[in-house]
């Protein structure tokens, strides 16, 4: 098997090439393109290299459409072009799939970073091909709903999530799946280079690696899939990409969380479909509870409520005249958590900043570590009563 495949590049960048591997390459000229089979064929003759090599006599276009083509036939084959790049093209260029973009005169040192970075993503995908690719007996997939919006999904989302990164029991990745008005990376105060469309085309749809280096990092260190920018890019997404996107990602994090948007979209279903775990919210008023009810009803139906189920009443209001005992009868199950109606959510809100993210002592902050404590090892948190009123009912179901 030859170590690189070049194709299209001057005589300069193939001598660098040549060097950086002892000559260990194979080197053609663009009209080899036209044959026959094409690129797919060209690397298949060359015995399948860990590298592939595109060129200034490739046309960047045709680059572009080449490598997504080997992307989906060679997945652990790494595209390199060659060409001038910028911010905007290094986008597009890692959406079509592309691994490394090369300048005409790169030096032997970037050269080899090229080809170790390949080597790298080469033994990953091999050593993932050989573990157990299903996820991890203790990773869990949790997937915070709700029938209807402005019941605090992402509140409790963000929550949880920052509070399972600062707990020191494994990766945790927090995922917007709200695809047209998602605003998790706002209640986090972050600004993501990329979002969610980014995450599901080109290499970072089957490459963990470049993956990772699509999520925006929190400084609590979690992980994040953000929201779509516009409606529009959320609506191109599709229920299949989503699903591949939380297949990885439960494989790669010990924890995955995903603040869904209101209602069963077709994303919100491929979500419960692998979930482990399902925090179902609502408001604590008559229609809000009137919808959990039937939202929980079309789930068992579906057979997509998960073994893990937590109900959590937000927002509620001893004022509005409706006791816990009358929104259990209501929705046939008993809560697990209760979250007051509170004005230091609008805070933490405000300045993105989750409450869990700090030492907050208010009733709020209390309820949220009873739902964390759920997803935790053991803890004295698990036996605590919810606000001295509710049994913590680990387990109950």
């Amino acid at each position: 098997m030859s170590q690189v495949l070049i194709i299209g590049a001057d005589t300069a960048l193939e001598q660098q090439f040549a060097r950086a591997t002892d000559g260990d390459l194979v080197h053609l000229t663009v009209e080899h393109l036209e044959v026959h089979g094409g690129l797919l064929a060209r690397i298949e003759e060359a015995g399948f290299p860990n590298v592939v090599v595109l060129g200034q006599d490739v046309a960047l276009e045709r680059a572009l459409q080449l490598t997504q083509a080997v992307d989906l036939a060679r997945p652990s084959t790494s595209v390199v072009i060659v060409a001038e790049a910028d911010a905007d093209l290094w986008v597009t260029a890692m959406r079509a799939g592309v691994r490394d973009v090369l300048t005409p005169d790169a030096s032997l040192a970037e050269i080899t970073g090229v080809l170790e970075r390949a080597e790298e993503r080469a033994q990953t995908r091999l050593q993932a091909t050989i573990q157990e690719t299903s996820r991890q007996p203790d990773h869990r997939l949790i997937v915070v709903a709700s029938p209807k919006g402005g019941v605090g999904k992402t509140t409790v989302s963000t929550n949880l999530a920052v509070g399972l990164a600062q707990s020191g029991v494994g990766s945790t990745v927090l995922v917007d799946l709200d695809m047209q008005f998602g605003d998790v990376a706002s209640a986090l105060a972050l600004v993501p280079d990329y979002t969610l469309p980014d995450t599901v085309h080109g290499a970072a749809s089957t490459d963990p690696l470049v993956l990772k280096t699509f999520l925006s990092r929190h400084p609590t260190g979690l992980y994040v899939v953000a929201g779509s920018d516009s409606p529009a890019s959320g609506d191109a997404v599709s229920a299949e990409q989503v699903a591949r996107l939380l297949d990885t990602l439960a494989h790669e994090f010990r924890h995955v969380i995903v603040d869904t948007a209101p209602g069963l979209s077709d994303h919100t279903l491929v979500a419960l479909e692998r979930a482990t775990d399902l925090v179902l919210m609502s408001s604590g008023d008559v229609p809000g509870v009137r919808g959990l009810r039937k939202e929980l009803d079309v789930l068992r139906e579906l057979a997509l409520v998960p073994e893990e189920l937590h109900l959590v009443l937000n927002m509620t209001d001893p004022s509005n005249g409706l006791s816990l005992a009358d929104v259990e009868k209501a929705v046939g199950e008993p809560l697990d958590i209760v979250l007051p109606r509170n004005s230091s959510v609008s805070l933490s809100t405000n300045t993105g900043v989750p409450l869990l993210q700090d030492s907050n002592r208010d009733a709020v902050s209390r309820g949220l570590r009873e739902l964390l404590a759920r997803f935790l090892p053991d803890t004295e948190e698990r036996s605590t009563g919810l606000f001295g009123r509710l049994p913590f009912r680990v387990g109950a179901r």
